[in-house]
């Protein structure tokens, strides 16, 4: 697929409020009906499994001293006074404790990311406490994937080393663009030479994969000025990308208010993003689906070539079949057939743990029908396409009755050359690649639920 087979006709036609689809059913038609003595029967009910899955352990460190104006995670901005940090320290010190008597200390874990927020807003020695409190709890697989988000803005050597001695070896770093301007407009001025040195630290001390994330469609981005963005990006050499849409939801981030006027025009918008995969394409990078490019010999890039990738609340892993457990405010995990969220805000979260050991207080139990369904749309997410015999095979039912009117939906898209629809497979095309979320969504039973609110992003 080529950038140019990309028409703006195209573009418009997709470009809908959809679903990212890290989970499903999706957040928004969960309930809030979870407390923290469901979640500590979904974990019993886990650990007690004949087979227990592997762990992977995701941990919200929220903080961060600015505001990035295009933000829509949940973060607590405290300005250059520090002091939230250690008494989070020792809600989070609490939670582990409970979740790790509950979860089953033998299970292997496979996956420990720490985001935010800022997880390098916490000064060194308390990320070494955190990290050695988790070994000490769980059972670090040897193999195991370990990734953090840090910011070159307040990622200081000292962090670096201590993230090494702990064992990680992937560093996600958000760069968003290097051109001054637009950095100035979402107040994050991020030097190029900064970055670049970090990541030269940081290969030095054997991190093995560098991830960065760029975002399209910020106030005055052009097609030529984000190409220089890319030029650097290339000079430094990450392992992995994510190139997002930036996602303005006002509803959710009032702040993002302030980027409505300066924001580029839909054409503008469209050439930034053909521009950066035609660059990216160029430069050798797979693109693995949605926003995420690979360098060939990547995990990610083996994983979708042998049909092994799977997506999570972090977005694209190589980790299937694990309990992904969520520590820390807002954090979610997916436990069985549970999804579990924690409280969203700093003091309920704090109250709740103090008292109970846990925070949950919404989430969702799948169905069969929701099991199915979550399958059907990791494969054409993950893999792009979906086997019918296996679909059928592992569920007990005939793919075309069941999902009849999902292709019939989907007969649109093929005759735009989206997706091919066969006897044996949907198969999303090369092209068909870039719109993988409108694949999916004639898939998804709960769409007509929100149809009418503004819940989601524009899928490009």
């Amino acid at each position: 697929m080529r950038p140019g087979e990309i028409s703006l006709e195209l573009l418009r036609r997709y470009n809908v409020q959809g679903p990212r689809y890290t989970s499903y059913p999706t957040a928004p038609v969960w309930k809030e009906n979870y407390g923290p003595a469901d979640y500590e029967a979904i974990l019993a009910e886990s650990a007690a499994a004949p087979t227990p899955a592997p762990l992977s352990l995701y941990f919200h460190l929220p903080f961060c001293e600015k505001l990035c104006f295009f933000c829509g995670c949940t973060v607590v901005i405290t300005g250059s006074k520090h002091g939230l940090e250690h008494p989070y320290f020792e809600v989070l010190a609490r939670e582990i404790d409970w979740v790790a008597e509950r979860a089953g200390r033998g299970r292997p874990v496979v996956q420990l990311h720490w985001g935010g927020g800022t997880p390098t807003y916490f000064p060194p020695e308390l990320l070494e406490g955190l990290g050695r409190r988790i070994f000490d709890r769980f059972h670090l697989a040897p193999d195991a994937e370990l990734g953090v988000e840090v910011d070159p803005r307040v990622t200081t050597r000292a962090h670096l080393e201590v993230l090494a001695r702990l064992g990680f070896n992937r560093l996600s770093m958000g760069v968003q663009d290097f051109d001054p301007r637009v950095q100035e407009s979402i107040n994050r001025i991020q030097p190029y030479a900064a970055t670049r040195s970090l990541v030269e630290e940081a290969r030095g001390l054997g991190f093995a994969s560098i991830n960065m994330d760029l975002i399209f469609g910020l106030p005055y981005q052009t097609p030529e000025t984000f190409s220089s963005t890319i030029d650097r990006v290339l000079e430094i050499g990450p392992d992995r990308l994510a190139v997002y849409s930036y996602a303005n939801v006002p509803w959710m981030k009032k702040h993002q208010n302030v980027l409505l006027p300066y924001l580029p025009d839909e054409p503008t918008k469209f050439g930034i993003f053909r521009t950066a995969l035609e660059r990216f394409s160029d430069a050798g990078f797979e693109y693995i689906g949605m926003d995420h490019f690979a360098r060939p010999d990547d995990e990610l890039s083996r994983a979708r070539r042998d049909r092994t990738l799977h997506r999570n609340f972090q977005g694209y892993t190589t980790k299937a079949g694990t309990d992904l457990i969520g520590f820390g405010m807002s954090a979610i995990g997916s436990v069985g057939a549970h999804y579990v969220q924690n409280r969203r805000e700093l003091a309920p979260y704090s109250q709740a743990v103090s008292a109970d050991g846990a925070a949950t207080f919404r989430g969702a139990r799948l169905s069969a029908d929701d099991a199915l369904r979550r399958t059907v749309i990791e494969n054409l997410l993950c893999h792009g396409v979906v086997v019918k015999r296996e679909i059928e095979a592992r569920f007990g039912i005939v793919f075309d009755e069941t999902f009849a009117s999902a292709l019939e939906q989907l007969k649109p898209c093929a005759a735009d050359g989206l997706v091919e629809l066969s006897r044996d497979e949907v198969r999303a095309t090369s092209l068909g690649r870039v719109f993988l979320r409108n694949l999916a969504m004639p898939f998804d039973a709960y769409l007509d639920a929100t149809a009418d609110k503004p819940v989601f992003s524009r899928t490009l």
